[in-house]
């Protein structure tokens, strides 16, 4: 069991998280606004066939998923692995 770690180690490793969290995030949303349609008022539309196949991801556990859509779930991961590491190696 890894050990735990001191509060201030703790603090800077969320904010650092958070940030890759918040460009994860961004990098979605850049795509997600890219396959929509922006309408008159400002509203997005979704084709239809891009919805039922996020809603079939969304449905469906991460062991469930086909293997080039975990390898896609692990390649996020990777960006999250070697802050945290660092994080229990300087403790």
């Amino acid at each position: 069991m890894p050990k735990s770690l001191d509060a201030n180690t703790r603090e800077a490793l969320v904010d650092r998280l958070a940030a890759i969290e918040h460009e994860r995030w961004s990098h979605w949303q850049r795509y997600m606004h890219g396959k929509a349609t922006r309408q008159e008022d400002g509203a997005l539309l979704i084709p239809a066939d891009i919805v039922a196949r996020w809603e079939k991801q969304i449905a469906t556990a991460y062991a469930d998923l086909p293997p080039d859509e975990q390898e896609s779930d692990k390649e996020q991961v990777e960006r999250y692995l070697p802050i945290i590491e660092e994080a229990f190696d300087s403790e």
